[in-house]
């Protein structure tokens, strides 16, 4: 009977040994099998999870928006007073709802091109008033023309063309006129062929984005999704020859096993170039574990303060011969015209940039964008993306409407904020087919491997103890 014991004894402990060791085989051949699984399903490709979600985005998308109403336009004009403003809004709409249009794989360089459709629709239950609001801001046409027409002679003419529609620096506008365009009264007079329709994203609405090319990641998954080339109608070529302005994706996605240590770039049309964000903070996103990226202040720094960022200065008068920061300067990539993107309320931006302005209260939670990114696939669950729109005015002696200023402004016009979050049901069925999967199969590993690993301490333990007894 003390024979049948021992060996029922070191039986449990093969036993506990065999469900260790098993465990202990399963964590490498389970880690392989998700890795596998992974990177099949987030190449972009028909039949996988990634590519159906990157036709069409599951998500429903928003842009917000706060227009910068001007209190003193006419203290300004005469006196070159500080720009008093008063945030107003919110106003939403719906955006990228729209699927992906000319999508053409090529299977020899593993890249798939595409058009990115615009579209952008009211959505007056959430929003704060109407679209026929009227705000008093910046005239986009007046404050142009001397960044457009240098020469005195050309100013002299279109200062007579200003007069005769009686524009001034300021105007009153509605909201869809200021956001989606109107027929300016002072362009209209003008004596040949240009563009009379202004407004801040016109045109947008039955345009598109693009030619875009991506790698698809079927023959390395460490590409999937980065952008290759982008041909669209923003002319990024004014960038010096040495700066590589496309890099990354378009933030929509990432390749999967993002580590914290990682810097993540994305390509934005709207700024007309790639930026970065750096981990964060861990976040769980409606029971999904993520990892959040922040935009850093570094990004919008100064040379002087970040060597990488000489690129991004292309002239040294306004920019106080490089050393400003915290705007940048988008003109040439919107024909000429002075248009100066920085984060809301000019988040760490140049203390002078927003000295001329009142009303603007900067703050990191409202006013930084990020990334909520699931580590494992890549995917982008959620994000905020935020930016201001500003105009640079300049004295110009030539153009009464301008010749009372004293000083640059860089005036704000609006600021938004493009978020998007997974919805419940999404949500859910990415717990079930990715983070609920992987989590079951780690928790059988661990509990083969505590199981088997106590089961052989317990059985050595009695059986030591027997043979103890035995001998005594």
């Amino acid at each position: 009977m003390g024979c049948d014991r021992n060996c029922g004894l070191i039986a449990g402990a093969v036993i506990g040994a065999v469900l260790a060791v098993f465990g202990g085989i399963l964590m490498p051949v389970g880690d392989m099998l998700i890795e596998k699984t992974i990177k099949k399903e987030t190449v972009l490709e028909e039949g996988t999870i990634a590519f159906k979600n990157w036709v069409k985005t599951g998500t429903t998308v928003y842009r917000q928006f706060w227009i910068f109403d001007v209190q003193n336009p006419e203290d300004v004009a005469v006196n070159s007073s500080k720009i008093k403003v008063k945030q107003r809004g919110l106003t939403r709409y719906r955006v990228r709802y729209l699927a992906k249009e000319n999508i053409t794989q090529d299977s020899e360089t593993h890249t798939v091109s595409f058009l990115q459709p615009n579209g952008a629709i009211f959505e007056p239950s959430l929003s704060v008033g109407t679209e026929n609001d009227t705000f008093t801001v910046l005239n986009l046409a007046v404050a142009a023309a001397p960044h457009l027409y240098p020469n005195v002679f050309i100013q002299g003419v279109l200062n007579s063309l200003i007069k005769k529609s009686k524009s001034s620096m300021f105007q009153k506008r509605t909201l869809k006129e200021l956001l989606w365009g109107y027929k300016d009264p002072f362009l209209s007079l003008v004596p040949y062929p240009i563009t009379t329709t202004v407004g801040v994203f016109y045109p947008y609405n039955n345009t598109a984005d693009g030619v875009y090319k991506v790698f698809t990641g079927k023959d390395d998954i460490s590409k999937v999704a980065i952008i290759d080339t982008y041909k669209g109608k923003k002319n990024l070529s004014y960038w010096p020859s040495y700066c590589d302005m496309i890099n990354g994706t378009d933030a929509a996605s990432f390749p999967p096993f993002i580590e914290k240590t990682q810097v993540l770039q994305f390509f934005s049309s709207d700024i007309c170039r790639s930026i970065y964000a750096v981990f964060g903070a861990e976040i769980n996103l409606k029971g999904i574990p993520v990892y959040r990226f922040i935009l850093p202040s570094l990004a919008f720094a100064s040379p002087l303060q970040n060597p990488d960022n000489h690129c991004f200065c292309t002239e040294k008068i306004i920019s106080k011969n490089c050393t400003s920061y915290g705007v940048l300067d988008i003109g040439k990539c919107k024909d000429g015209k002075p248009v100066y993107i920085s984060l809301p309320h000019f988040l760490y931006a140049s203390p002078e940039t927003s000295q001329p302005i009142e009303g603007l209260s900067p703050n990191e939670e409202e006013h930084s964008t990020y990334l909520d990114v699931e580590p494992i696939t890549g995917f982008t669950l959620r994000f905020a993306k935020r930016l201001q729109i500003n105009i640079l005015v300049k004295p110009a002696r030539k153009i009464e409407a301008l010749k009372g200023l004293k000083q640059n402004y860089f005036v704000p016009i609006l600021w938004l904020n493009e978020t998007g979050t997974i919805g419940d049901e999404k949500a859910e069925m990415f717990r079930n087919q990715v983070t609920g999967k992987i989590n079951l199969l780690g928790l059988v590993e661990i509990t083969l491997l505590s199981v088997g690993v106590v089961m052989f301490i317990v059985f050595m333990i009695s059986y030591c103890a027997c043979r103890s007894k035995r001998v005594n």
